[in-house]
């Protein structure tokens, strides 16, 4: 009859101080990239819940009646958020082609080309910004597994050399290598499977915030288009109710 196993197999310190010093490696390789990714995974669910609240807000400000120079203002002179960014920037450019004088048709369509170039510009540069540390999440999704089972099939190899020098297949010989191996697989798929689940979820949230920025800029160039189509006369102050921005797009 086989010997008990000793219970220490089943505690994971006792594992990794008793594994091979490749499987340590591995062991402590999967644990970093496991800490790393938890910590972007954080720190992402962080700034997209502050994104999307601090958007809502602004989109709020605007439907509450409010002129979009009103909005501008309210948001700051150098506002951080992309929504208050891309309002200012229309409104500069705005404004900088009412004190030239009366616009052309031509000039009023160079105008809304030059604020569809620079709202591109801006979206192009925050969807990199939300998009950042996406990668880690990647890799650690896709690369933790492999290396876990490198681990296992070096542990697997341990547990042959110790039944080719014991000269039997006694369950005591090689469970240490086999619980070794296990482990390591283990803690491989503790690491892929958080970061391949939130790579996903994140994925698709910068997806919608991205078009969320895309819909915002049609409304503003809708509004600028609105602008340039009355008067040519300077702009009155304050601007006409025509000339607020509804985000509820079909109204």
């Amino acid at each position: 009859m086989a010997a008990p196993v000793d219970a220490s197999l089943l505690n994971p310190i006792e594992l990794f101080l008793a594994a091979d010093w490749v499987v340590k490696a591995v062991m402590i390789g999967l644990a970093v990239a496991s800490i790393w990714s938890w910590t972007v995974i954080i720190d992402k669910a962080v700034r997209f819940s502050r994104m999307f609240r601090r958007a809502n807000e602004f989109e709020q400000l605007l439907e509450s009646g409010r002129s979009l120079e009103e909005a501008a203002a309210a948001a700051g002179p150098n506002p951080v958020e992309p929504l208050p960014r891309m309002l200012q920037l229309t409104l500069h450019d705005w404004k900088e082609a009412r004190q030239r004088g009366q616009m052309t048709d031509a000039q009023g369509q160079a105008l809304l080309n030059r604020v569809d170039r620079a709202m591109d510009s801006v979206i192009s540069r925050e969807s990199q910004k939300i998009e950042n540390g996406l990668g880690v999440l990647s890799v650690v999704a896709t690369a933790s597994p492999f290396i876990g089972l490198f681990g296992t099939v070096w542990g697997i190899m341990n547990a042959f050399d110790r039944i080719a020098a014991a000269g039997n297949t006694n369950l005591t010989t090689v469970a240490p290598a086999i619980a070794e191996a296990l482990f390591a697989t283990a803690i491989g798929l503790a690491a892929a499977i958080p970061a391949y689940m939130a790579f996903n979820a994140f994925s698709v949230t910068a997806g919608k915030f991205t078009g969320r920025l895309e819909a915002f800029a049609d409304d503003l160039q809708a509004a600028l288009a609105r602008r340039l189509s009355g008067p040519s006369a300077p702009p009155p102050p304050p601007p006409p109710p025509s000339d607020n921005l509804n985000l509820r797009r079909g109204n």
